[in-house]
């Protein structure tokens, strides 16, 4: 697991307990396009034309109207939207298929569910594994 991260700017917006919500000033890391880059811009413009707001954990006790620098680690959008979208897909489509060998298209929808079941429960299970992991999610480094 690497541990280069990407980082951007952003301003606190507001604070609730132990965590802050804050406005990424643009939309992404700005590295798009290069090697290592994961395309996330490109997610967040084609779902959302506001500004882009986020909730974090106020790790270094910033206050509204700080400026703060986030960072992600390198890879983590793409290792999530895969885990989140990619797995479940495929779970249901494998399941789909092992269940329509048995002859009906009960079973190949019984199948389905099961594997979406399946792929569900490891995604939870893997995300509350990774709860405590700084290095898989947003986090503040430092203000700016």
């Amino acid at each position: 697991m690497s541990t280069e991260q990407n980082t951007i700017q952003a301003i606190v917006r507001s604070l609730d307990g132990k965590w802050v919500h804050v406005e990424v000033e643009q939309g992404g890391c700005g590295r798009c396009h290069e090697k290592g880059g994961c395309g996330g811009q490109h997610l967040t413009q084609m779902f959302c034309s506001g500004p882009k707001t986020y909730r974090v954990e106020n790790t270094i006790g910033a206050d509204v109207g700080d400026r703060v620098k986030i960072a992600v680690a390198v890879g983590s959008v793409s290792r999530t939207a895969n885990l989140a979208y990619i797995l479940p897909l495929t779970a249901t489509i494998a399941g789909a298929a092992l269940g329509a060998t048995l002859g009906s298209d009960l079973s190949a929808m019984v199948g389905a569910g099961i594997g979406l079941g399946a792929a569900f429960l490891y995604v939870i299970a893997r995300s509350h594994r990774n709860t405590g992991n700084l290095t898989e999610r947003p986090h503040i480094i430092s203000r700016s």
